[in-house]
C-alpha cells in the first residue's frame, strides 16, 4: 500500500509540473531547475568591453513576455560590432522559466 501511494504521489507531482520550462525550445532543460549557460556564436572578432543583455520570461509556459532577441541585447550594451553571442537559461520547476540573450563585442 505504501508504494502505491508513493507512486500515486509521485505521479500527481509530475503531472502538476508546469510547462514553462518549454516555452524556449532549444534550450538546456532539466525538470526541476536549470541554471545554464551555453555559448552559441564566436565571430572572428576581438571579444570588445562591451555586453549587452535581453531577456524574456515564462510562466507555467502559457505567459511569455520579453524581447530575448539578439539586435535587443546588442542595442542595451552598446554593441555594434558582435563577437559572440551566448545564452542564459534559468528554470524552476517548470513554474518559472527566464531566457536571456547575451552579446559581447564593441
Amino acid at each position: 500500500m505504501k508504494h502505491v501511494l508513493a507512486i500515486t504521489i509521485l505521479a500527481l507531482g509530475a503531472s502538476l509540473s508546469g510547462c514553462a520550462g518549454y516555452a524556449f525550445s532549444g534550450t538546456n532543460r532539466a525538470t526541476i531547475y536549470t541554471d545554464s549557460h551555453r555559448g552559441e556564436l564566436a565571430v572572428p572578432n576581438a571579444l570588445g568591453t562591451k555586453k549587452g543583455e535581453a531577456c524574456a520570461t515564462s510562466i507555467l509556459g502559457v505567459v511569455t513576455t520579453g524581447d530575448s532577441s539578439i539586435a535587443t541585447a546588442a542595442k542595451a550594451g552598446g554593441v555594434t560590432n558582435i563577437a559572440t553571442i551566448d545564452n542564459h537559461y534559468y528554470n524552476i520547476l517548470g513554474l518559472y522559466a527566464k531566457y536571456c540573450v547575451i552579446v559581447s563585442g564593441e
